[in-house]
């Protein structure tokens, strides 16, 4: 089971979207509350939120999604347990809440939205609240016996590494066969041998790393294996250019013969692979740093 939580400030339309009847949407848990529209438990929100005026994000949204094959076979009563003991793992009895159950998707899940202003004014600490809401999932899960997220994604890993496996032969055959000097060629090459670099290009139209898909997979260059990283990648094709150039600072990669930025944070994971590569080549020749 997956958990996931935020604070958010949309109240009314967080409750009707979790109220939505084209989702089959049901209520499975409900506490300290009475109202049976969504405009009533909004204002019964309301009503304890304006103890704390200050705090602006003062409704608590959680998702919570067994995975699909044990979605299925809950039962309304099941999903209200469920609910009840998120709640407790959180510590969030004292709030008012309420949840539906959504099926109208493969996975089963339910909306959960609490009062972040408990009923002494305070608002609720929601700091790494999307950490605690994994951690709290996890325990209910393991306490309901259904499949963690952890035991998902040791079943993805185990079904993912013959073709990890796969990927990483590929792209060694690449580096030390076709030897590209830049990410052109990487991804010709790459293309050749059936594997396709997506790039990953964020909103300020930044590269920011990529992707490989190969056999109807996709995965971050990064999760093929860690010497996969976009900044070794890169760091690698800065490499076969030759020496002279290989801790000089990187903020652009030239792609389809245009410029492109990095994000900050990849141009400074490109220098710190490059730094590595350096000093280990002058430590294997015998220079001192």
């Amino acid at each position: 089971m997956i958990g996931k939580g935020k604070s958010i400030a949309h109240t009314k339309a967080s409750i009707a979207y979790g109220w939505n009847q084209e989702k089959d949407a049901e209520i499975v848990f409900s506490q300290h509350i009475a109202g049976d529209t969504t405009q009533q438990i909004t204002d019964e929100f309301k009503l304890i939120q304006e103890q704390n005026v200050r705090c602006e994000k003062n409704t608590l949204s959680f998702i919570l999604s067994p995975i699909q094959e044990e979605g299925k076979k809950l039962s309304k009563k099941e999903l209200g347990d469920l609910t009840q003991k998120f709640i407790r793992e959180m510590n969030l009895k004292e709030q008012q809440a309420i949840a539906f159950v959504h099926r109208d998707k493969a996975h089963t899940h339910v909306h959960l939205y609490v009062n972040r202003i408990g009923f002494d004014g305070k608002a609720y600490n929601d700091s790494f609240i999307g950490k605690r809401s994994q951690v709290a999932a996890e325990n209910v899960a393991k306490e309901m016996g259904l499949t963690t997220v952890k035991e998902v994604q040791q079943e993805k890993n185990k079904t993912l590494q013959p073709i990890r496996f796969e990927i990483k032969n590929i792209h060694q055959k690449v580096m030390e066969n076709e030897t590209p000097k830049n990410l052109d060629d990487y991804i010709k090459a790459m293309k050749q041998q059936n594997v396709k670099v997506i790039l990953t290009i964020n909103k300020a139209n930044k590269l920011q790393g990529f992707r490989l898909e190969y056999k109807g997979h996709n995965l971050k260059a990064s999760e093929v294996h860690r010497s996969m990283s976009g900044g070794r990648i890169m760091g690698q094709l800065t490499q076969n250019r030759g020496i002279a150039n290989q801790i000089k600072p990187i903020n652009t990669v030239k792609l389809l013969g245009k410029k492109t930025e990095l994000t900050v944070n990849f141009a400074a994971s490109i220098a710190k692979s490059l730094v590595k590569k350096v000093i280990k080549r002058s430590i294997d020749k015998g220079i001192g740093i």
